[in-house]
């Protein structure tokens, strides 16, 4: 049996659950949602990787925050964190205390206010990128402790865009 993780991209709710079954020096081995996956990995002077899956390279690097990675395929990437067996889940704990921008984009709305409450799956910011809106939501029960942005402002992946705190019990 190998490592379980849970993987969460950022600003996003769903999670993704990887279990790495073998790793070497150049092949890495790995079951991702019950579908078992083989990847060549090129190491990189810089510290980052590439790795091949069927034909398609994916450069793999770390991320500004603790337990995270950035994937990413030609022009687009996206960062994941690796979430701790759903403790969040299981205690209605959050696990993450920010909501960050998945991307670089244009904010369009905010849909909360500082000091409100807000439920899973609840919506939070409208982002723009690439002519597409995103909305992202709640991933569990929140307090709303600090809107990091305004309505127009131009941000970058990664950023912070709103501040969360425990609910109240």
């Amino acid at each position: 049996m190998g490592t379980p993780l849970k993987l969460k991209r950022v600003g996003g709710i769903a999670e993704r659950e990887i279990e790495i079954l073998e790793v070497s020096e150049s092949r890495v081995t790995a079951r991702i949602e019950g579908e078992q996956v083989a990847a060549q990995i090129e190491r990189l002077p810089d510290g980052s990787a590439m790795l091949e899956i069927e034909e398609r390279r994916y450069r793999i690097a770390g991320s500004k925050r603790p337990k995270s990675i950035v994937v990413a395929a030609g022009p687009t990437s996206a960062e994941y964190q690796i979430v701790e067996a759903r403790r969040g889940a299981r205690k209605g704990g959050l696990t993450s205390m920010s909501v960050d921008a998945p991307m670089p984009g244009v904010i369009l709305k905010i849909l909360v206010r500082e000091g409100g409450a807000v439920s899973a799956n609840d919506p939070l910011i409208v982002l723009e990128a690439m002519k597409t809106e995103t909305t992202l939501r709640a991933e569990s029960a929140a307090l709303i402790k600090r809107i990091c942005v305004v309505v127009g402002q131009r941000v970058d992946h990664g950023a912070t865009l709103i501040e969360l705190a425990e609910p109240l019990k």
